[in-house]
């Protein structure tokens, strides 16, 4: 990996290192598509505290909005994001298994 990739890599890292971020992608990944207020809701969250977050995942190239009226839509634009929660994922069910095998 190139130096700027990897100063990329590292800022993508701890956005996703935020619970409420986790819980938003989540959400997108699962319904596609989603209004803030719908994104609010089911990641547990204020309409203020979703759309600031879903503001920072945008501007990282992560997830992109559009605008419908006064609604703003937003949805996983990174190809590969599933992939790497699905890895993560199945990282702490091994991990979860192995400690429990102990």
């Amino acid at each position: 990996m190139r130096d700027a990739d990897i100063e990329e890599a590292a800022r993508r890292f701890a956005l996703l290192g935020d619970p409420t971020r986790l819980r938003i992608l989540r959400v997108l990944m699962e319904r596609t598509e989603a209004p803030v207020h719908e994104v609010a809701a089911l990641a547990g969250t204020s309409r203020f505290n979703a759309s600031a977050h879903l503001g920072r995942l945008a501007v990282c190239g992560l997830v992109a909005r559009r605008r419908e009226a006064s609604t703003v839509y937003y949805r996983v634009i990174d190809a590969n994001l599933p992939a790497i929660c699905e890895a993560m994922g199945a990282s702490l069910r091994v991990r979860s298994l192995a400690a429990t095998s102990s």
